[in-house]
């Protein structure tokens, strides 16, 4: 017989013949350890899920101070927002105020018009677009400004300053006035100043003396009318006196003495007004001085 014959005859025989199938040795314990590290990782991750949902408060209605709801998001109490915010429309609860609020600005601006932004900062309120425009409740504009023209259209702008209006172009209104109890000036430091209308214009006040003062000429005309001055009393209290000429009859010259309190009115050829004695020919020996 061979020596397997005598294997089984020995007892040996129980065994079934064929290749032998398992992990044996440090293999069986390397997955044990792979298997165990696996199952600590699965419990940390679920652990820490499990934590996540609490620090961050879910719930069936979304997160925290965030609820989904129909049309966009609900947002109770205060909200941090550390990047960018993309959104529609804001808007605040019934009855309550909206604040936003930034550490260094504040920048509203559009997705397709980047140019378009508005920035709070630092002491500073900027607006950059192409038209700026305000508007009532019923949509009549009260302030509008682009780079052609600004317009102002409430019944009333009211300018508070001390140091009035300086303005580098023109200045089209149907109304200048001074608020009650308070002086109205119209100044040119530099250069004229003009006062149009296709009308008329009209200078009044109604409880104090009316100025006009320049360095030079003070012209009034009239293309096609006249100048009135209507007034109980006219006083030109500057104007010159002349001495007069010989009277027609040969009388001796007349002037005016400290005494003298009436005076002729007379005018020369190019319109300057001068004073003469009344007793006098209204003219004059020396024109060339009176009357250039």
């Amino acid at each position: 017989m061979s020596e397997s014959s005598d294997y089984r005859e020995r007892g040996g025989g129980h065994h079934e013949s064929g290749p032998h199938i398992g992990i044996y040795g440090w293999r069986k314990r390397c997955l044990y350890l792979l298997i165990l590290t696996l199952l600590v990782l699965v419990i940390l991750n679920l652990a820490l899920t499990l934590w996540v949902l609490k620090v961050m408060e879910f719930n069936t209605e979304g997160m925290g101070n965030v609820r989904i709801v129909e049309g966009g998001l609900e947002v109770t109490g205060q909200s941090y927002i550390l990047g960018n915010l993309v959104a529609t429309s804001i808007h605040s609860r019934l009855g309550h105020p909206i604040l936003l609020r930034g550490s260094h600005n504040i920048t509203l601006t559009t997705e397709h018009y980047a140019h378009n932004t508005l920035t709070l900062g630092n002491d500073r309120l900027e607006a950059k677009a192409s038209r700026f425009k305000v508007s009532d409740l019923q949509g009549r504009t009260l302030f509008s400004a682009d780079k052609n023209e600004v317009v102002v259209g409430a019944d009333q702008l009211r300018l508070s300053g001390s140091g009035g209006v300086v303005l580098d172009g023109s200045l089209q209104t149907p109304l200048v006035r001074a608020s009650p109890g308070s002086d109205l000036h119209l100044e040119s430091p530099t250069r004229s100043l003009n006062i149009m209308a296709p009308a008329g214009v009209s200078i009044e006040s109604r409880a104090g003396d009316i100025t006009a003062q320049c360095l030079t000429d003070l012209k009034l005309e009239s293309l096609d009318g006249g100048i009135r001055l209507e007034a109980a009393r006219v006083v030109l209290p500057g104007l010159k006196t002349a001495h007069s000429r010989p009277q027609p009859r040969g009388r001796p010259l007349v002037s005016a003495t400290p005494a003298t309190t009436v005076f002729q009115l007379c005018s020369c050829h190019n319109g300057k007004l001068f004073l003469a004695p009344a007793d006098g020919v209204c003219a004059t020996e020396n024109e060339k001085v009176l009357c250039r």
